[in-house]
């Protein structure tokens, strides 16, 4: 059976301590999937929260989209830094070019 996700934390925080923590708030997003409210003068002006809980929020992942991102993780594709995609992107480019086209 999956483990079930545990609910995100989320926090108030002031728009002065968002602002000069913000290094901080970020890293906290991103390792434990807190969520922070940014408070201005008491009152609730934003959100920070991880893209990935940002997605799940907004809508459903596409079965296409779906589809490649677990094609992705099989393959371990999932893992390429952008660095290593710009090469392979380079690589395929470089063959179709010494293809001709029929």
């Amino acid at each position: 059976m999956p483990k079930k996700r545990a609910e995100p934390m989320t926090k108030n925080v002031s728009a002065l301590l968002a602002r000069t923590q913000f290094g901080q708030i970020l890293e906290r997003v991103s390792r434990n999937r807190e969520r922070f409210v940014v408070t201005k003068k008491g009152k609730a002006t934003a959100v920070i929260l991880g893209i990935e809980d940002f997605l799940e929020s907004v809508r459903e992942t596409p079965e296409s989209l779906a589809a490649l991102q677990d094609e992705a993780r099989k393959s371990g594709a999932e893992r390429l830094s952008l660095e290593e995609i710009e090469r392979e992107i380079q690589a395929v480019r470089r063959e179709n070019i010494r293809q001709p086209v029929c």
